[in-house]
């Protein structure tokens, strides 16, 4: 497996990979597992996913295989509940590169909003699971935080993991590196079809 490069969030002052690209839209419109997580809400919780689908682009300007508009949803269960609770939301890009996005609730939590970013991403040689890591800013309700997202419900390989972790602890960021060293599993029991 090649080696993962991750980059740091764009408020740090470390400096990204000279070669690191972002993903496409059409690569992140997955139904997504989140695995691992530093964000307290998720200890709480089982089985997250997120899924992100594709809208019309904000303007007739911006092409539609670059849309700036992403529908948001996140559905998960508490830990010993078969109930499944969702949260609607929609990301706009926060830049051109599409590695930004800012995040506004729908409905009554349409108060609610934060920012993410995309840190890292790519494809198991072995299994083709693809991941995801992402950022999340400090908002009101929760701390700055980083999950790892798998497409494969299963997560990804140890040997992935270990080499997000220790990509994330190889970023110049105090903040970033502590936060590298909390990532725990989230709980995945998961029956529900993808």
């Amino acid at each position: 497996m090649a080696s993962i490069s991750l980059r740091p969030p764009t408020f740090s002052p470390a400096k990204a990979p000279a070669d690191f690209q972002l993903p496409s839209i059409s690569w992140l419109t997955e139904t997504w597992h989140v695995t691992h997580s530093t964000l307290p809400m998720w200890k709480s919780k089982r089985n997250v996913r997120i899924q992100y689908t594709p809208l019309e682009p904000s303007s007739p300007s911006v092409p539609k295989d670059q849309t700036d508009r992403i529908d948001d949803l996140v559905s998960y269960q508490s830990l010993d509940g078969d109930k499944v609770s969702t949260v609607k939301g929609l990301d706009k890009a926060a830049s051109n590169s599409r590695g930004e996005w800012d995040w506004r609730g729908k409905g009554w939590l349409k108060i609610a909003g934060s920012h993410w970013e995309v840190l890292g991403w790519g494809e198991e040689q072995e299994t083709g699971n693809k991941w995801v890591v992402t950022m999340f800013a400090k908002t009101l309700f929760t701390p700055a935080g980083i999950d790892v997202y798998s497409r494969d419900g299963k997560g990804v390989q140890d040997d992935t993991l270990g080499q997000i972790k220790s990509a994330l602890s190889s970023i110049q960021d105090d903040e970033i590196q502590k936060m590298a060293s909390t990532l725990f599993e989230i709980k995945r029991d998961d029956s529900r079809k993808d």
